[in-house]
């Protein structure tokens, strides 16, 4: 038998070449979902960017803060809204894509044609999953480290500028120590403050205490009190009072000092990672403390996983909805991510309320919005299937 020359034929001929691809099918539907899918990731960020500017402008304007500062917190605050910059972008992407591949009866052509609905629904369920890991590594490993960066970033500003973290006639309860301060007056020249007092409630002595000075001021990060007097109440009902000669230095914010604050996040859970926040937890429990701030802590730790789980359960929900209404057009679609989306941040910010609060359990407080709007979208999946 004659053959080509340079083709070897026979037993000696190399095995075809199994490249990997994706079905034809699938890379259609990720294509037809890729670019809704960025424009909602983009356009939610884009979102979080602004409300912050606006909320950061008064800085600028009035207190003529460094513009780059103000930047540099701003986007350094972005990567926190990832979890729900996921979960929009996923509602947003299934449902216009499925929504334009039903209006043209592509989604009919296919099943009639043989196909069943779940080999269509594959690609989009992989999708969230893959939004999940993304989502979570993303709230797991840069939102912390950025939180801190950001937070370095704003007292940064403050220093900088004439406002102050303290705020005179007024009671103010630093979260991460639980003390309580006031200040009296502040002068509107030298920032210098009159008749300054810290109430420490026995988190870091056996006995509650007041701190008071006639004279203070901030330097370095840092509140001065100049020859201040610290008032211990024993719990045998006795009192100590001891005059300072010299100064005490209190960092700002209160639960550190100077030195501390700009190498780590000040008690800030969104600055700390799964790992460091359940030690807290454990931590706390084990000194017998509660309340408000174990509550917290637990349930920062419950949304770690819960709420980058949402981008699944967007997926879930917003598929049989984009196939029950996607002939109306896009209009109602993106109306329908928009509602989707208000509905699960409601049920959301109320599990959470609840949860802080210590009313509901934190794994139960966040998980709940996810069991609900997931069991929505299987009853409605279940009827699309059939």
């Amino acid at each position: 038998m004659a053959s080509l020359q340079g083709v070897v034929s026979g037993p000696l001929a190399a095995a075809p070449r199994h490249k990997l691809s994706v079905p034809i099918l699938d890379g259609y539907i990720l294509r037809e979902m890729a670019i809704p899918f960025v424009v909602g990731l983009g356009a939610y960020l884009m979102f979080q960017f602004l409300n912050i500017f606006f909320l950061a402008a008064d800085y600028v304007i009035n207190q003529h803060a460094s513009l780059l500062l103000v930047l540099r917190f701003i986007v350094l605050r972005v990567p926190q809204a990832a979890p729900l910059a996921f979960i929009f972008a996923c509602l947003f992407g299934t449902m216009l894509a499925f929504g334009r591949l039903v209006a043209d009866n592509e989604i009919t052509a296919l099943r009639t044609s043989g196909v069943s609905f779940w080999r269509i629904a594959r690609v989009p369920l992989l999708v969230g999953i893959g939004a999940f890991l993304l989502s979570w590594f993303v709230n797991e490993q840069i939102a912390p480290a950025a939180t801190q960066l950001s937070t370095r970033t704003f007292y940064q500003i403050i220093y900088h500028t004439s406002a102050l973290p303290i705020e005179p006639q007024i009671f103010r309860r630093d979260p991460g120590t639980g003390r309580v301060f006031f200040v009296d007056q502040v002068d509107p020249t030298t920032h210098v403050m009159s008749n300054v007092m810290i109430f420490d409630r026995g988190t870091s002595s056996p006995f509650d205490s007041v701190m008071t000075a006639k004279r203070a001021f901030i330097k370095d990060a840092a509140l001065h009190m100049q020859q201040p007097t610290i008032i211990r109440f024993k719990s045998s009902g006795f009192v100590d009072v001891e005059n300072k000669s010299d100064e005490i230095v209190v960092g700002l914010p209160m639960s550190v000092n100077a030195d501390e604050f700009f190498n780590q996040s000040g008690g800030d859970a969104a600055s700390l990672d799964s790992k460091t926040l359940n030690a807290q937890v454990k931590a706390l429990s084990q000194t017998g403390q509660g309340g408000p701030a174990i509550d917290n802590l637990k349930l920062v730790l419950a949304s770690r996983k819960a709420l980058p789980f949402g981008c699944f359960i967007a997926i879930v929900i917003s598929l049989p909805l984009a196939i029950l209404f996607g002939r109306r057009g896009r209009e109602l679609g993106m109306a329908l991510s928009l509602t989707v989306m208000f509905v699960y941040y409601l049920a959301l910010s109320a599990m959470a309320a609840l949860g802080r609060n210590g009313v509901v359990e934190a794994n139960i407080a966040s998980w709940t919005p996810n069991l609900i709007v997931g069991a929505a979208g299987l009853a409605l999946l279940r009827k699309v299937e059939r």
